[in-house]
């Protein structure tokens, strides 16, 4: 299992749950994430339902290696309903979240306010 060498990080042995991947408390809500990054599993999963290729999203994540993203894909394929139904849940708030700043839009625009 791969850790971090930084003794400046949040990264604890206990935190990992699978090679390259981790589980911190208050990190990206909790979520798994590449260790020591604040990169999420589901990130990589988006990318990858893209249809970008491991060498893609390093374009993207550089400061990644090739080794923690198929770590990524393998987590999210291995937890396919962990990481998927997370993907639903940003999913639905980014519509709850769409759908209120435009009724407070609504609102502010019908009352004279700018």
């Amino acid at each position: 299992m791969a850790t971090t060498t930084n003794k400046n990080t949040l990264v604890r042995p206990e935190h990992y749950v699978y090679s390259h991947i981790t589980k911190i408390p208050g990190v990206c809500g909790g979520k798994a994430t590449i260790d020591g990054r604040r990169v999420r599993v589901m990130d990589i999963a988006y990318m990858h339902r893209w249809g970008l290729t491991p060498e893609q999203m390093l374009e993207d994540y550089e400061f990644l290696n090739l080794a923690q993203i198929h770590a990524a894909l393998s987590y999210y394929y291995e937890n396919r309903e962990e990481i998927e139904g997370e993907m639903k849940s940003d999913e639905e708030w980014v519509e709850r979240f769409e759908r209120e700043k435009a009724e407070f839009l609504k609102k502010r625009a019908s009352s004279g306010l700018r």
